[in-house]
């Protein structure tokens, strides 16, 4: 009797079987998503409205009983702003920008990536030009002119890292996408009488793919670090709505005068949330490489 083939979520769990710092790294990530999700429901206090700040309340240590009698866990900042609030706060806009940016970035990447392969000529030499031109200027940097062109505002950074990640997504694309115009059922395909784009959806994009999705995960780890060091140098998000990196860089003044909990809570969130994404994206990156596969 033939065994039952295995759903996609035991596929996944196999991944993680044996693996107990990839386990760690998977419920820390979804530790941070779910506090980001819920963060209105359950943080102390709503740090973007005004109206619930009191400058009274600033510069206190963890601990400290606020005028509103809401006990700051993790201190305040300058404008009485409770930092655990901030920091649940902050982790919405900082996965969203993320999120939002990789996986659009990506999108596009792929879908020039196939065009590239599949139509060659003209059309693959001006779209990998346009990926030479855009890998040849560093990240930051590219994402620093853009912003100072265009504003501030999380919009505005969602684009900046959306043209940053494109690039390399159809790069990667296009070379797996080449081995696979190579194989014999996209000839099978073509002699069917099948479209391009029939080709390029059907067979093309679900074998190419792949390699993407591994690379995910660390793609939206260098975003969350990205869109923190904007913010840091106060040309990502807007002061009223900060992200971690703005938190960080709110106590950065105050770091020398013993107010070390401003900063130093929203980095150690920052570090723990991007050590856990990395944990795990090692772990699916070993997974998908056939040479460690059979170790595990």
């Amino acid at each position: 009797m033939n065994k039952p083939e295995p759903t996609a979520l035991q596929r996944f769990a196999k991944i993680f079987r044996g693996h107990p710092m990839a386990i760690a790294g998977l419920f820390g990530i979804t530790f941070f998503i779910l506090v980001a999700i819920f963060a209105p429901w359950i943080a102390p206090q709503n740090p973007y409205d005004q109206m619930q700040l009191d400058i009274l309340d600033g510069l206190l240590p963890p601990g400290s009983t606020l005028g509103t009698g809401i006990v700051s866990i993790l201190g305040t900042d300058a404008l009485g702003r409770d930092i655990l609030s901030a920091v649940m706060y902050g982790l919405r806009i900082s996965l969203f920008v993320a999120f939002v940016a990789v996986l659009v970035g990506s999108g596009i990447g792929v879908i020039l990536g196939l065009l590239a392969a599949q139509k060659r000529g003209w059309v693959e030499t001006v779209i990998m030009r346009a990926v030479d031109l855009k890998i040849s200027f560093p990240g930051i940097l590219l994402a620093l002119m853009l912003l100072a062109m265009f504003g501030t505002g999380v919009d505005k950074v969602i684009f900046a890292l959306i043209i940053g990640a494109w690039a390399s997504k159809a790069r990667l694309v296009r070379a797996v996408a080449l081995s696979e115009m190579k194989k014999e059922y996209i000839d099978a395909a073509r002699l069917a009488g099948l479209s391009d784009w029939r080709i390029m959806t059907r067979f093309l994009l679900p074998n190419s793919i792949s390699p993407v999705l591994v690379v995910l995960p660390m793609s939206i780890s260098g975003a969350i670090g990205a869109e923190a060091t904007l913010s840091f140098l106060g040309v990502g998000v807007p002061i009223t709505e900060p992200s971690l990196g703005l938190l960080i860089a709110n106590g950065n003044d105050y770091l020398l005068s013993g107010k070390w909990w401003i900063s130093i809570f929203p980095g150690l969130v920052l570090v723990l949330m991007v050590l856990c994404i990395n944990v795990v994206a090692d772990r699916l990156r070993d997974h998908a490489n056939p040479y460690l596969r059979g170790k595990d």
